[in-house]
């Protein structure tokens, strides 16, 4: 990595921008950047450190504190750095948060920091990220080296030189833990420790399994009773009694051992019980034989009894079934008569019902007083008379529609004279009303052509008001600003005056200021004279405090009367601008302008949606005017058409009154007539219809009557009466026959069952079932304890023999869990600096150890050279104490004494060139873990000032050799004989007012 430019403004010291050209330098490899103590040297590494990490090596409170004091409200603060690496040429341009005015309104605001880095592609500047976390990526990824690494191989800061060399084994363990990222191998640590512990509480878990399936196993053979009686005898034995041994605790497999034969006798006694089950369950079983047997005997003897009583039962109603099978017999027989005895009375009742009728329609025939002798042959006669009376009725009917009619069509004729009328009085008027439509067209056009011209006047109008009302506003403003301005001026001149005096009394004071810091024996800054017999009087003080507070007054004043004045000119202007805009007028002026001309500009407007009107008035006009002729003649037709319609219309209603007058007759209308000729019809053919149903009747009775006497000689019964007494109602007889029939069937069964029963000789007295239950609920109650027991035993060896594999299977995994554990706790203990690592070394103090010890190395290189072949680093791996981490120390062998002694021993200058050492070893160690990066630029901060002339060129020459191979070293010292060997340099001066400037030499 190489720097190319840095651009400060605002940062540290440094109040403008002031920039430093490190390609300048290239050629010479070595330069020095010098200046008086505070002028802002180290702030040039500040910058470069805060340009690319953002943070600054020399303190880490916040960016605000990055912001030069010097810097006035609307400066900028901000750091360019150009930088190359073999990727590419890189430029980051980075500002810290700080606080600037507002833009609106008074009071300040807060700047968010911001980054941009660009990448030069072509001769161009390209953006790569504008946000700080893509920025820290970017420069992650091209740097390849943290804030920390930086610090360390390429910006050698102040207050830091010496600190490696010199740090405890805790502090430079935890440097090289920054450098080298060396955390990973605490999380090996960790994780191993994590692996131990969870080990040990699996190992624990797995023990803790076993001891409680033991305990469990053993409580439960003592709870059965299948412990070993003749040891259990022993034990409390010894347990016994004031002088007795105390019980050796049993191993985990003699306690296996002992549960083992305890199964065995668990299984003998299941073995036993099962086989006093079997026999209690025969026994019971023949005792349930024997009660079922006794019961069924006596269901058999209740059953024969049951089966006597019915069938003695059936006995008694006998009788009763015989009448019902006699009675279901002649309901039988008087049911094939039934439907001829039906018949036969409705055929009488029929021709009864006849004659009724045809007496009733010979009455109302007679009421006529028609004469014929062939009354069917009359019927149809007036029938077909009737008919032809219709016509005349429907047009008697249609009278008043035909009227109607008459009517309309002379309206019709009337309406068409009058439209051809009406036809011919527009189109005399048409052409008078186009002329005087044409006419008022022409004028309102002309007034509606001045719209757009009305309209800008109409615009400017406004525009003139507007103005007319802004001078009027404006003037008021300018006013009240101008007398802003006149009394910010004042206040200006007042702090401008009263600074003036400040200044003067402290260069007045300045002599008596130093005469007041005099001591007698001392030499005088001034002219290092050591009597001092005239001192000066400090009798009027004013401090440097006093200046700046009275340059912050005048700066105050400064800015309020710049701002006046800035508002007062603004406000002229606005108001010259106003007052070309009103053109002369005032605002009276304006508005009676802008009344007269948005009347006008209305009226123009009113006019042209009028000539649209008109427009279509005229079309309108001439298209009338052109079809009024077809007009004209289609109502001529249309009253030719209506005359004619009309007298036909007059000629059918004669020939419809003719037609009328005809069909009614004697009657007042034809509609009566044809209704009694209807009724006369009617009557005549219902005295027809009831002769022939009365002739038909009397045939279907005879018929009938005879049927019925046939049917009578053929039967059981005398007469028709005899007949319908006998007849029942289905229902009647279903219940008969079902009454026989199921006597019929009981009396059967009751005899089938009492035979069977009757065949097995069963005793007369009933059966006494309670011995027999007795003996089968003891045999059952027996059956039962045995199963219990049986089971209970078959439990008991089933929950043994889960729980002695279960403990033997988590003993055998507990002890090939016991062979793992111990190494892999020996393993985390090894990592962890604990058990046999002896140097109490963790791993990751090994790893740093191992980096320590290529460090030193790399720095004995120089060193020897640095100290003519007298002092080597040494590592050291001695144990630490008070817990601090072993394998990190670092001594010096003096080879004028053949000791080592500890670094803190060394005098300034050792320290310092075995600090130079042992830092470019440490930059050329993390150079080759960073990737083997070429590093371009190196900065060392001062520490040459505690060197001797001799020893100073050792560390020139050193330094020398860093820039072989176009190295540029930049050195930060203010000792003089380095100013005089180092002729490229950048001068850091402090100004008279404050802020610093830099100037390369």
């Amino acid at each position: 990595m190489q720097l190319h430019r840095l651009e400060v403004q605002g940062f540290g010291p440094f109040r403008e921008r002031q920039v430093v050209d490190f390609d300048a330098f290239a050629d010479d490899g070595i330069f020095l950047i010098e200046g008086r103590t505070g002028a802002g040297k180290s702030s040039i590494l500040d910058a470069v450190c805060f340009g690319l990490y953002g943070g600054v090596p020399r303190y880490d409170g916040g960016d605000k504190r990055l912001r030069s004091d010097h810097c006035e409200p609307d400066d900028v603060t901000e750091v360019v750095v150009e930088f190359s690496t073999p990727a590419g040429r890189y430029r980051v341009r980075r500002s810290p948060e700080y606080e600037r005015p507002k833009k609106r309104g008074g009071g300040l605001t807060v700047q968010a920091s911001s980054v941009q880095l660009d990448a030069l592609v072509g001769g161009e500047w390209i953006g790569l990220a504008a946000r700080e976390r893509e920025a820290a990526y970017e420069l992650d990824d091209i740097l390849q080296l943290s804030r920390e690494q930086f610090l360390q191989v390429i910006l050698l800061a102040q207050n830091r030189f010496s600190e490696f060399l010199l740090a405890g084994s805790r502090e430079r363990q935890a440097l090289l833990r920054r450098l080298f990222g060396t955390e990973r191998f605490e999380d090996v640590q960790a994780r191993f420790d994590e692996r131990r512990r969870a080990a040990e509480q699996e190992l624990s878990s797995g023990l803790a399994v076993v001891a409680a399936r033991l305990d469990e196993a053993e409580r439960l053979v003592r709870s059965a009773g299948l412990a070993n009686e003749e040891r259990d005898g022993v034990e409390g034995e010894s347990q016994s009694g004031d002088g007795a041994t105390p019980a050796r605790s049993l191993t985990t497999e003699e306690r296996l051992d002992e549960l083992a034969r305890a199964r065995a006798r668990a299984d003998y006694r299941a073995e036993r019980r099962a086989a006093e089950r079997d026999d209690a369950e025969a026994r019971s079983s023949t005792a349930d034989a024997a009660l079922n047997s006794a019961r069924e005997e006596r269901r058999a003897q209740e059953e024969r009894d049951r089966a006597r009583r019915a069938l003695d039962r059936l006995e008694e109603i006998e009788p009763q079934i015989t009448a019902a099978r006699e009675e279901l017999v002649r309901a039988r027989e008087a049911e094939t008569l039934r439907t001829t005895i039906v018949a036969a009375a409705r055929a009488q009742a029929a021709l009864e019902q006849a004659l009724e009728r045809e007496q009733r329609a010979q009455r109302e025939w007679s009421a006529h007083g028609v004469d014929t002798d062939d009354i069917a042959a009359w019927a149809s006669e007036r029938t077909r008379e009737t008919g032809t009376w219709a016509r005349a009725d429907e047009l008697e009917r249609s009278a008043a529609e035909r009227e109607a009619e008459r009517g309309r069509a002379a309206e019709e004729v009337a309406d068409a004279a009058e439209r051809l009328a009406s036809i011919e009085a527009e189109g005399e008027s048409l052409p008078t009303q186009l002329d005087e439509t044409m006419v008022e067209r022409h004028d309102l056009r002309r007034i509606a052509d001045r719209a757009s011209d009305l309209a800008a006047t109409l615009q400017g109008a406004t525009a003139r008001l507007a103005a007319a009302h802004d001078v009027v506003r404006l003037d008021a403003e300018c006013a009240a600003s101008e007398q802003d301005l006149a009394e910010a001026s004042s206040v200006l001149a007042t702090r401008q005056t009263e600074l003036a005096r400040l200044r003067q009394r402290r260069l007045d004071g300045f002599a008596g200021e130093l005469a007041s810091a005099l001591v007698d024996g001392e030499a005088c800054p001034v002219c290092g004279a050591h009597e001092h017999p005239a001192p000066a009087d400090h009798s009027d003080p004013v401090s440097a405090d006093d200046i700046i507070a009275a340059e912050a007054r005048r700066d105050e004043a400064a800015d309020a009367e710049s701002y006046a004045a800035e508002k007062v000119s603004s406000l002229r202007v606005e108001l010259a601008a106003a007052s070309s805009r009103a053109d002369g007028r005032d605002v009276r002026e304006a508005t009676e302008e802008l009344t007269r001309a948005n009347e006008e500009h209305a009226q123009s407007l009113a006019a042209a949606e009028r000539l649209s009107s008109l427009e279509r008035r005229v079309v309108e006009l001439s298209a009338r005017i052109a079809s009024l002729q077809s007009e004209r003649e289609s109502a001529s037709a249309a009253l030719a058409a209506a005359r004619e319609a009309h007298a036909v219309i007059e000629q059918r209603l004669a020939e419809a009154a003719s037609t009328v007058s005809e069909a009614r007759g004697d009657f007042p209308s034809v509609a009566r007539r044809i209704a009694a000729a209807e009724r006369e019809v009617a009557d005549a053919r219902k005295l027809i219809e009831a002769t022939d149903e009365r002739v038909r009747c009397t045939r279907s009775a005879t018929s009938a009557a005879q049927e019925l006497t046939t049917a009578l000689d053929a039967s059981v019964f005398d007469d028709a009466h005899a007949a319908e007494a006998a007849l029942r109602t289905p229902a009647v007889q279903a219940e008969l026959e079902a009454r026989v029939s199921q006597h019929a069937v009981e009396r059967e069964k009751e005899r089938a069952i009492l035979f069977d029963l009757e065949l097995r000789t069963l005793p007369e007295e009933p059966i006494d079932l309670d011995p027999v239950e007795r003996r089968a609920t003891e045999a059952r109650a027996l059956w039962s304890t045995a199963v219990a027991e049986a089971e209970r035993a078959a439990a008991t060896v089933e929950q043994l023999t889960a729980l002695v594999d279960s403990a033997s299977s988590a003993h055998a995994r507990s002890a090939a869990g016991a062979a793992d554990f111990e190494v892999l706790r020996g393993l985390a203990d090894a990592l962890a600096g604990r058990g046999a690592n002896t140097r109490k070394m963790t791993l990751e103090t090994f790893v740093l150890a191992a980096e320590l010890e290529e460090i030193v190395e790399a720095a004995n290189r120089r060193l020897a050279d640095m100290s003519t072949g007298r002092y080597q680093l040494r590592h050291s791996d001695a144990l630490a104490a008070r817990g601090a981490a072993s394998g990190l120390g670092i001594v010096v062998f003096d080879a004028y004494t053949g000791q080592t002694r500890p670094a803190q021993s060394l005098s300034g200058g050792e320290t310092f060139l075995s600090s130079l050492a042992l830092a470019l070893g440490l930059a050329e160690v993390v150079t080759a873990r960073a990737g083997g990066i070429r590093l371009d630029t190196l900065f060392i901060d001062e520490g040459f000032g505690s060197l001797d002339g001799d020893t100073l060129d050792v560390a020139m020459r050193t330094l020398d050799e860093l820039r072989q191979g176009g190295r540029t070293v930049g050195v930060i010292s203010h000792v003089e004989a380095m100013q005089e060997q180092i002729p490229a340099q950048l001068s850091v001066r402090a100004t008279p007012n404050g802020p610093s400037i830099i100037e390369t030499r």
